[in-house]
């Protein structure tokens, strides 16, 4: 974090959006794109290596990794979509899971501090890959037309209201919703990663630049990271259950007989 410290002129400049935009680390690679790879090795390789020899009574490693399956599988997926159509979704719902919790939580790890869903670009990439999902599977149970009519004409509703009604539904389920679902979590983790630097580089440029008096309140900024790095910790993992649960939720909305 030292390198980070943003002062000019002995006054502090609070870290802004430009402390997202990092420089490349060779070529065009930078730090995002280094651990987007990073977060796939980390899954793929970690549940490859729990569950080579699976045993009745798992060991930590066996354990954790069938919690995360098993939540995935339950929890959200079979929740979300129903008993019936839930399980060849189970292996999306599973993977955006682990996937953007490990790149969330990239974020308090330390000198990596930087979480990856930050940068828009790959919450939006996830957001068209679950979009493509539901719509396909929408368009597939219900048919090209019956699919929008599904969408934007709930039953039960007096036809003069779907004047009003369609446009709106239609707008929801296809445009706002899933800008929704990369905003959310691109959001979450874009304020909560600059609430931590603002405490870090503040506490930093008390310790190091301020007069003497000022000095005793670094403690209490440092104090305020470390209590904040717990509650982004939770909010990460909130976040990466709610990408997962929506996704789940849309699929399940989309493969309804009933809007």
């Amino acid at each position: 974090m030292g390198a980070l410290v943003l002062a000019q002129g002995g006054q502090f400049v609070p870290p802004g959006a430009d402390a997202f935009d990092l420089p490349p680390i060779f070529g065009g690679v930078t730090k995002p794109m280094v651990l987007i790879v990073l977060s796939v090795l980390i899954v793929g390789t970690y549940f490859v290596v729990a569950t080579r020899n699976l045993k009745l009574v798992p060991g930590r490693g066996q354990f954790v990794a069938e919690f995360l399956y098993e939540f995935s599988r339950n929890n959200i997926a079979r929740d979300q979509i129903g008993a019936k159509e839930f399980r060849r979704f189970v292996p999306l719902i599973f993977a955006l899971f682990t996937f953007v919790l490990v790149n969330n939580i990239f974020g308090i790890i330390p000198f990596i501090q930087f979480p990856t869903m930050s940068r828009i670009g790959f919450p939006v990439a996830l957001f068209l890959v679950a979009y493509v999902v539901i719509h396909t599977v929408g368009f597939a149970r219900h048919g090209f037309l019956g699919y929008f009519k599904h969408v934007m004409f709930p039953p039960g509703v007096p036809k003069p209201i779907y004047v009003l009604l369609a446009p709106i539904e239609f707008f929801q389920k296809f445009i706002a919703q899933p800008v929704a679902l990369a905003i959310r979590v691109f959001a979450a983790m874009f304020a909560g990663h600059l609430i931590l630097l603002v405490f870090t580089l503040g506490g930093e440029y008390l310790l190091m630049e301020a007069s003497a008096a000022f000095k005793p309140v670094s403690i209490v900024a440092f104090a305020f990271a470390i209590a904040l790095t717990f509650v982004e910790a939770l909010i990460q993992v909130l976040q990466a259950y709610i990408f997962a649960l929506l996704t789940a939720n849309f699929i399940g909305s989309a493969l309804a007989q009933e809007h």
